[in-house]
């Protein structure tokens, strides 16, 4: 795992080493340069693979092509032994070095072999090209500015910021974007002139000019696998081979255990494959509706792991301005706070820790996807009685339980007038249009935020609704929430974070599933359950979804309240000038007042002060300190 960065045209030495600096925390173990006057390539390495060789970046044979690679290649044997028999020489035993004679062979082509995590940047000296890539899903990041026919690119936002030369003008497009979902999707970034490249994608830059374009994308066109067996065995099989592949590893490994259905299916399929002991780590909450602690320490008993706990409190406002720093850009799931925790608990013991990030998109995990299916029912209710209880669902109170069964309720009622996609993009929205244009200062873009959802909505390769929103899921939520803030925080404790349901095959794989087979009747997870039957305890296929979140409501009602107090005081929001002072005090107000919840909101605004004091406010006095450890030496 590595940062990396670099530039092509006219490379700044020092401003090179800034950026590697800015990056350590992602890499401490080693840092490399390579610098031909035409481009500057920089790479920070936390050690996985190859412990010894592997420095970065790498060379081909003949040195004309150089490597930045941050991630795994977690089929880099079968490739290497490949290549070695077509007569290529490798220097090193890493993964990444895999890459660069793939593309001696097929070009851009490489990009169809590889299975695994990685954004990386290949630099063809002979023909002065750089191509970028992220991987398929997006479990990487990566950033990059064109300008002026120069590329400047990085694995964090932060580290393009050291050019003096790069705006920091908030772009309102982003910021209405964070405002209605609580992150960006991509490829906006909060700044203007700053892109983050989309999962799935490449960018060629070649005579001053760069490309976008796709490498791959999720194909709902193949046979479909309507047979509920052969769909068992063939699921069941892909995640066995997905948790084999992602224990590829010279050091340390862990697992993220909660006391849900994806981090448990982890944990018994890598005892499946290892047969040895396993260091699980686990968070748990003095509120008891949200505690996980009793029924994970029970998944760990049941397959004999080493297990660790750490009981979370609302101390975490203290820590909050570092994690702002992490994030690079404004992102208001709270479930970042306990993502950052559990690394640094699982830091003290390893170096790289699985997780069950993406099993709620694949096998039909969230309530939303419930929703979606009643809705279509709820439609049989004529149009004038739907509207009337939408009207009056307003007044359905807010629940301080974790899954707040009432808010869900209200929101469904609410948008049951609308479309089928306006329908889902109104559920998973946290401001509606009208309340975005009253809290930002400028009345907001003159686009709809909810357009690029929408675009995905459209373009989505199957019109069956679960099919679409898996689609949307796989565009927007998983990259650019979920694994952006499991990257973020995990290498914010210097751990690698990986993530077996990401895999492409078996994405690929559910793809495939006939809707009544991978989603039958308004259960969570259905299949999953079915599949894992055999291998998990009873008590974890029982236990209803509890989703991996913090106790807001009450922590803003208590412990946080100075905090929000604080940051949301009427004359530091007006001196921001990004939001109306008005619309944000009334926010706090209702949300004190008990009967409607604002915390992922609330959280969501304390979020982006912090940011803009961290990256607006304080940003040169960040960049002088920076710089100046760079000429300290």
């Amino acid at each position: 795992m590595c940062g990396i960065a670099g530039m092509v045209g006219q490379p700044d030495p020092r401003l090179l080493r800034g950026m590697a600096r800015i990056l350590a925390h992602r890499g401490p173990d080693d840092e490399g340069f390579y610098d031909d006057g035409l481009v500057g390539l920089a790479a920070r390495r936390l050690k996985i693979i190859d412990l010894v060789g592997g420095h970065q970046p790498l060379a081909n044979e003949d040195e004309s092509c150089w490597l930045v690679f941050n991630g795994e290649i977690y089929n880099f044997r079968e490739l290497r032994h490949r290549l070695e028999q077509k007569g290529h020489r490798f220097r090193s035993r890493t993964d990444g070095e895999t890459i660069l004679h793939l593309y001696e062979d097929e070009g851009d082509g490489c990009l169809r072999h590889l299975e695994g995590m990685f954004a990386f940047a290949l630099w063809d000296r002979p023909r002065r090209r750089i191509l970028l890539a992220r991987d398929h899903l997006g479990i990487k990041p990566l950033y990059y500015r064109l300008d002026g026919g120069r590329l400047a690119f990085a694995s964090e936002l932060k580290a393009l910021l050291l050019d003096p030369a790069c705006p920091r003008e908030v772009d309102p497009e982003a910021l209405a974007l964070y405002l209605t979902f609580l992150y960006i999707p991509s490829p906006v970034t909060i700044f203007r002139g700053i892109r983050k490249l989309p999962p799935g994608h490449a960018l060629v830059f070649q005579e001053g000019r760069g490309t976008v374009k796709a490498y791959w994308d999720l194909s709902f066109d193949r046979p479909r696998l309507e047979n509920r067996r052969e769909a068992h065995a063939q699921v069941l099989a892909a995640l066995e081979e997905s948790v084999q592949r992602h224990l590829v590893s010279d050091v340390p490994l862990g697992v993220f255990l909660s006391s849900g259905m994806d981090s448990s299916t982890v944990l018994a399929l890598m005892r499946r494959a290892t047969g040895g002991s396993i260091k699980t780590f686990t968070l748990d909450f003095e509120e008891s509706s949200f505690g996980e602690a009793q029924a994970a320490r029970l998944v760990a008993q049941a397959f004999g792991s080493e297990h660790r706990e750490f009981i979370v409190r609302p101390e975490v406002a203290d820590l909050l301005p570092r994690l702002v720093w992490h994030l690079d850009e404004p992102l208001g799931d709270s479930s970042l706070i306990v993502t950052y925790l559990v690394s640094e608990l699982a830091r003290r013991e390893v170096t790289v820790a699985l997780s069950g990030i993406g099993g709620d998109e694949l096998f039909f995990g969230y309530p939303r996807y419930v929703g979606a299916k009643l809705a279509r029912y709820y439609q049989a209710v004529p149009e004038l009685l739907r509207r009337a209880l939408g009207g009056l669902a307003r007044w359905i109170p807010d629940s301080a339980r974790s899954d707040n069964p009432p808010g869900r309720l209200r929101r469904f009622l609410e948008a049951g007038p609308l479309p089928p996609g306006e329908r889902y993009l109104s559920w998973v929205s946290f401001l509606q249009p009208g309340a975005l244009a009253e809290l930002l200062a400028d009345g907001g873009p003159a686009i709809d935020p909810r357009a690029l959802h929408l675009e995905h909505l459209h373009r989505s390769p199957s019109a069956r609704i679960p099919d679409a929103l898996f689609y949307l899921d796989l565009k927007t939520y998983l990259p650019d929430d979920l694994l952006m803030l499991g990257d973020k925080m995990s290498m914010a404790a210097s751990l690698e974070l990986r993530v077996p349901f990401c895999d492409r095959r078996l994405v690929e794989l559910v793809a495939r599933l006939a809707p009544e087979v991978r989603a039958p009747g308004l259960r969570l997870k259905p299949l999953l359950r079915e599949v894992m039957a055999p291998l998990l305890p009873a008590e974890v296929l029982d236990r209803p979804k509890r989703g991996f979140m913090v106790p807001l409501t009450q922590w803003f009602r208590g412990p946080l309240l100075p905090l929000a107090r604080d940051l949301l005081a009427e004359g530091r929001v007006r001196a921001g000038g990004l939001l109306n002072s008005g619309p944000v005090a009334r926010l706090l107000e209702h949300h004190l007042g008990g009967r409607r919840a604002y915390d992922d909101q609330l959280f969501a605004l304390i979020v982006l002060q912090l940011w803009q004091a961290a990256y607006l406010d304080e940003w040169p006095a960040r960049r002088r300190q920076v710089m100046a450890e760079v000429d300290r030496g």
